[in-house]
């Protein structure tokens, strides 16, 4: 069986790597981010929208949805910069359709899916899991250890050693994003691997005890 998977805010599919035995459709607002990712991943199913709005229209089409929200206004540097002077931010709301999309997954959505996100400066107002350095909403269990490759001092790490480090390449982007933000924000392959195929051996053995009850 080939699941249908919803990559949801896919920026370059970080997450997606090694998703094999799937129809994916991946979302991406940035025209030159979903440009790379299908130059990436020829064979998904690409579209410019608003993943916001996208999960809530289609989320009946998908056996698995992934979907990693904005991070930045929850972050915990954006509180370490927010205040006075040049380089500080103001203090922003926290966007809370992280938690909208939880929320509503939890209650209408019948397949699997994963949130993503970063560890907040708060605490999380729905628990989660964490592994590494991101916490992650799913409905079903998650391996304790998900194989997260670690790189040496992360904070510092320089665009090419993140694009190495993620088997990416973004020197021809041309939007207006910083390109070590967008390598600095996605999700290790190995980790989106582990969580994809424990949801897929999950769907396995529900087919395969449905078959047993009819045998």
């Amino acid at each position: 069986m080939q699941y249908k998977v919803l990559n949801n805010y896919a920026c370059l599919g970080g997450n997606r790597l090694l998703w094999d035995n799937c129809h994916v459709t991946a979302i991406e607002l940035d025209p030159e981010l979903a440009r790379l990712y299908q130059e990436r991943f020829p064979n998904d199913t690409v579209i410019i929208a608003d993943a916001h709005q996208y999960l809530l229209d289609h989320y009946k089409e998908f056996d698995f949805i992934w979907s990693s929200p904005p991070c930045p206004s929850h972050s915990r540097m954006r509180k370490i910069n927010t205040g006075e002077g040049k380089r500080k931010s103001k203090a922003s709301f926290p966007d809370m359709k992280l938690y909208e999309e939880i929320i509503f997954l939890d209650n209408f959505f019948d397949g699997k899916y994963c949130i993503e996100n970063v560890i907040p400066y708060y605490e999380p107002l729905i628990p989660a899991k964490k592994r590494g350095r991101h916490l992650y909403w799913t409905n079903f269990n998650l391996p304790g250890d998900l194989g997260d490759r670690k790189i040496d001092n992360f904070i510092y790490a320089k665009t090419k050693e993140l694009c190495e480090f993620h088997k990416i390449d973004i020197s021809s982007y041309k939007g207006e994003q910083r390109m070590d933000k967008i390598a600095r924000n996605l999700v290790d392959y190995e980790a989106g691997k582990t969580i994809f195929d424990t949801a897929r051996e999950i769907f396995e053995k529900s087919k395969n005890n449905q078959v047993s009850l009819f045998n």
